[in-house]
């Protein structure tokens, strides 16, 4: 994508609007307008575990200072599209630091692409700043800076992934059997269904699977993503995804009547994404533009 353009797929399925825009997070985000969305929910890419194999990835940061900031920019952005009664669904998952000159574990959500060996990885050199072997806790780092950018953080939900592949390399520690999902409003009275927890609180139990066998991705499950709809999304409410990936967000706002946004870096996602919309959903009804970022203008 040239860095002064994004390209914009549009469409509409039983009345409901989709858009995937391919571009730079921060820049597709300066598309949308001032209060457009009404729930975000979203997994970025693990720090230094997903390769997009394209320049400006943000999980590629050579610190993880410099990695939570880019996460925190980029929900700033985020929050000017968000609602005033928005809230945003974030899942994140952790890292160790390896130092061993040698790639350790790969994003399970996100297997459609593996970090290049060519490349040693911030994760597996020396000179990160902690121990070698260390769990990172980039999800509390991402957190804590995200109070930082004044968002509301309202619960730390745990992602209990029933049947996950074990870490058959760890031997001396406990296998990674969760994720967080952190439930953030831009103020403090916002839209939440407690019907939508169907009896949990904040421990889910969601198996992690990909939706088909045999698929090139393997995103994270759409039980996970109709979870976060029901709690907060209001009926007919627009869903953005910043980071959207193979479209999981996307396809299960659209299946439950909201309008859908998808930001991407990588035009390969973007273009699965229309197809597994107009394939799964049966919507054929799209458009294709460039758009020029520097007039992109806020209503």
């Amino acid at each position: 994508v040239d860095s002064e353009e994004a390209i914009v797929i549009e469409g509409e399925h039983d009345g409901a609007a989709w858009k995937v825009i391919n571009a730079d997070v921060i820049a597709g985000l300066s598309l949308l307008d001032d209060e457009s969305v009404n729930c975000i929910v979203t997994s970025p890419p693990y720090y230094w575990q997903r390769d997009y194999e394209v320049d400006g990835q943000i999980g590629h940061k050579d610190t993880i200072d410099g990695f939570v900031k880019a996460l925190a920019d980029t929900f700033e952005a985020a929050r000017r599209v968000l609602r005033a009664d928005g809230v945003l669904f974030l899942n994140l998952g952790d890292t160790y630091y390896s130092a061993k000159g040698r790639p350790h574990g790969h994003d399970k959500k996100h297997n459609g692409r593996q970090m290049a060996r060519k490349k040693l990885r911030a994760v597996d050199g020396p000179g990160l700043g902690l121990p070698r072997k260390s769990l990172i806790g980039i999800p509390w780092r991402v957190a804590f800076a995200l109070q930082d950018r004044g968002l509301t953080l309202r619960s730390a939900a745990i992602w209990q992934r029933p049947g996950s592949l074990g870490e058959p390399t760890a031997k001396d520690r406990p296998w990674r059997t969760y994720e967080h999902v952190f439930i953030f409003s831009k103020n403090p009275r916002y839209w939440f269904n407690r019907d939508g927890l169907n009896g949990d609180e904040d421990i889910w139990q969601i198996v992690a699977r990909p939706e088909n066998p045999g698929s090139h991705f393997a995103p994270y499950p759409r039980e996970l993503v109709d979870r976060c709809l029901a709690c907060g999304c209001p009926p007919g409410g627009t869903v953005l995804d910043p980071f959207v990936g193979s479209g999981t967000t996307m396809l299960q706002a659209l299946r439950r009547g909201s309008p859908a946004i998808g930001i991407d870096l990588n035009r390969e996602y973007c273009e699965f994404i229309e197809h597994r919309i107009e394939t799964e959903l049966d919507s054929v009804h799209t458009a294709k533009q460039q758009v020029r970022l520097d007039a992109a203008t806020h209503s």
